[in-house]
């Protein structure tokens, strides 16, 4: 196991093993060590592409030493790809919840460190394409099968882009609620500060007419002394 976390000999033996019909195994022997990785260490966006680019790595070796033709070896690097995918789906849905309590919990969103946190689940998506378009340019004869699972991924798009976004939105949204609730604090706050004025002259004008009536009840020598 490698310092990222990732058991890179026993990828790169199942990818050199599969067979045309393993796909799906492929796919989730990705996943499971592409979570396994992650979970091994901050889930920061740096370990997160370290792992990345740990686990195409693995791919390219093992597909180079596979005995399946073109066609094969570009299905079974799209299933990989798939595999890291779905890994990377579960680590924003981790984000997901954590930030969800954070906010639960009086965080703003516009805070720094929660405002990084978005910014990085943003980026997620993009992280997994330039390792695979890493790993295409240092593949030598898998070249040609990394370049066309990138451009198929990058076509129809990644289920972890898909819950990026949605996450993206709930929390634009909370941000925006949030920013409208302050604004009526504001504004309820602006209206008592009114209210208190009105009451305030209102207890001064009484009292000048109270002044002003002791005055006049006054005797009149009184007055012009």
């Amino acid at each position: 196991m490698n310092k990222h976390g990732i058991d890179q000999e026993a990828l790169i033996k199942q990818f050199s093993e599969a067979s045309a019909q393993q796909g799906d195994a492929i796919r989730k022997a990705v996943t499971e060590a592409t979570l396994k990785a992650l979970q091994s260490r901050e889930l920061t966006l740096a370990n997160i592409k370290q792992v990345l680019a740990g686990v195409t790595k693995a791919a390219s070796t093992g597909a180079a030493k596979s005995p399946l033709d073109a066609v094969d070896v570009e299905a079974m690097l799209g299933k990989a790809v798939a595999g890291m995918d779905d890994a990377l789906e579960k680590a924003v849905q981790a984000n997901r919840v954590a930030l969800q309590q954070m906010v639960e919990q009086g965080v703003s969103v516009r805070e720094t460190h929660l405002k990084k946190a978005l910014a990085d689940i943003d980026k997620m998506e993009d992280s997994m394409f330039a390792a695979i378009r890493k790993a295409a340019a240092e593949a030598g004869e898998m070249q040609g099968p990394w370049t066309s699972v990138l451009s198929a991924a990058q076509g129809k798009g990644t289920g972890t882009g898909a819950q990026a976004a949605a996450t993206l939105q709930q929390f634009m949204d909370t941000a925006q609620q949030n920013l409208r609730e302050s604004r009526e604090m504001g504004m309820r706050a602006s209206q008592a500060m009114l209210d208190s004025y009105a009451t305030l002259v209102s207890g001064v004008l009484i009292g000048m007419a109270d002044a002003l009536k002791q005055g006049e009840t006054k005797p009149a020598a009184a007055r012009k002394k």
